[in-house]
């Protein structure tokens, strides 16, 4: 089919304006799931006084949120390849609505819990938009919408965050819900009005068995490394915790082995290719937590410790603003970086620069401008990194597995996430200094944490340059792929 072709000549400029209407709309649906999920953050001190109950119960609004997410993912990707992918997007749009309503309904913690556990069963957003882009979008142009779809997670957090800090201070804390709500609801009108649905599904059946298996395997893990450091690591819950992972998870991956509809595809799971790539995003989610707990610690902590900066709560979400920003800022770059040099080399520059940011991070703790500045460059390294990973995983899987393979990737980076938080929990617990009579963070364990994110980055490296060498091959768009998706079809083998 020739370029000069009319209908294809009559068709180019509305496909070019569908698509960034669909990747505008994807974007927002995303902007929206990261923003609900930081409006909390800043209100989790005084959600003891708020909720009239003690602060060892609140944490559940922040644990139940990583669990659900963490076992909803891998399940509304695999639902997505099953029944389509804008369908399952529209479920997670509901429930990401109606856990926002519930919550600024709340005036007592369970209705609290029950509104942020909904809101964490909406954490397929991102996956799901990243997959409905690889079907949707002429391969010459998906780098930069992968890349735009996970740089919404930045802007989400770069708004949330000074955002709720404000509110917080000045009006009703319950009308962060409500905003929440309210633009996932329209959110959801652009998804309904906009959003193709899916043109290839793999069909089968819903395997219950592996659902309830991995749910049960990803909960005691999850609860536990969350938790070890509260309920202390030789408690028996704990153990009996880590015990029934060790127990349920191996004895799930025997049964999806040898179930002809797995809820995930293990064997998919095991090429290298999307190995190394599942091993690297563990390594990325460990990295990133490292500058989120510290650089609070240390912008809030009394000057009077020696390297506390004293700020409010609405200065520190000013300056955390920057990160998600930066993180947005980063996608053009990833982008070029990906259609140059390939998905693989993005992913280790990316390792690379966060690297770098937390070696600059250790000798720059005394000025505001000094951590904005060390953590904008963290930024731009993850937001390399994120958009890489997902490339990644494209690049390696048919067209019909995208949604589950995508977001058992996004699991791994959950993964990488909490276990970050307990090992820096560790580190902070037992490197402390008595101030006024109460144990604050010493500034050596703060240093300590950012040390860890170093290593982590540089585990991701090492990771990431064991990617076999063929996904440059498949980042580069073929003749046909380009002219398949400006006319609307899939190819006949669906990839």
């Amino acid at each position: 089919m020739s370029p000069s072709n009319p209908a294809l000549a009559g068709t180019a400029k509305p496909a070019h304006l569908r698509t960034n209407t669909l990747v505008a709309v994807l974007a927002f649906a995303g902007i929206t799931d990261a923003l609900t999920q930081a409006l909390v953050f800043p209100i989790v001190p005084r959600l003891p006084q708020y909720l009239n109950a003690p602060a060892s119960d609140t944490a559940w609004t922040v644990t139940v949120i990583l669990l659900c997410g963490a076992v909803s993912t891998p399940v509304m990707g695999r639902l997505g390849d099953m029944y389509g992918k804008r369908r399952m997007l529209l479920v997670n749009m509901g429930l990401l609505v109606a856990g926002s309503v519930i919550c600024a309904l709340s005036d007592s913690l369970t209705p609290m819990i029950i509104g942020r556990a909904l809101q964490g069963l909406a954490n397929g957003i991102i996956p799901l938009g990243v997959s409905i882009l690889r079907e949707e979008t002429p391969v010459v142009r998906l780098p930069m919408a992968t890349a735009v779809m996970l740089g919404s997670l930045g802007v989400g957090a770069a708004v949330g965050l000074p955002t709720a800090a404000l509110i917080a201070d000045k009006v009703d804390w319950h009308l962060l819900f409500w905003i929440g709500g309210a633009l996932a609801a329209v959110a959801t009108l652009f998804v309904v009005r906009y959003v193709p649905e899916s043109k290839v599904r793999t069909g089968g059946r819903v395997d219950i068995t592996g659902t309830v298996g991995l749910a049960t395997g990803l909960a005691c893990l999850l609860l536990a490394v969350s938790k070890g450091e509260d309920w202390g690591w030789g408690d028996g819950t704990t153990l009996t915790l880590f015990a029934g992972a060790a127990i349920v998870l191996p004895l799930w991956g025997w049964f999806e082995l040898r179930t002809p509809h797995p809820m995930v595809d293990l064997r998919t799971a095991a090429r290298p290719q999307v190995l190394f790539t599942n091993l690297a995003a563990v390594a990325i989610g460990f990295t990133l937590l490292a500058m989120q707990l510290v650089l609070p610690q240390v912008l809030q902590l009394p000057k009077a410790t020696g390297y506390g900066l004293g700020t409010s709560l609405v200065v520190t979400g000013l300056v955390l603003a920057p990160q998600g920003l930066m993180l947005m800022a980063a996608t053009p770059l990833s982008a070029r970086v990906t259609r140059t040099k390939g998905p693989k080399f993005t992913l280790m520059l990316g390792s690379t620069v966060i690297g770098l940011g937390y070696l600059l991070s250790m000798v720059m703790m005394s000025e505001v401008w000094q951590l904005i500045v060390a953590s904008c460059v963290v930024s731009v390294g993850t937001g390399l990194a994120y958009a890489a990973l997902p490339t990644l995983i494209m690049g390696a899987v048919p067209l019909s597995e995208t949604a589950a393979a995508t977001s058992l990737n996004t699991l791994m980076r959950a993964i990488g996430n909490t276990v970050a938080s307990a090992v820096a929990g560790m580190v902070i617990a037992h490197m402390t200094i008595g101030f006024h009579g109460v144990e604050l963070p010493s500034e050596n364990g703060l240093r300590a944490v950012l040390a860890i994110g170093v290593a982590a980055a540089a585990a991701s490296l090492a990771i990431a340059a064991l990617i076999p060498r063929s996904w440059a091959a498949s980042a580069t768009p073929t003749p046909r792929s380009v002219v398949e998706t400006a006319v609307g079809g899939p190819s006949p083998d669906g990839v």
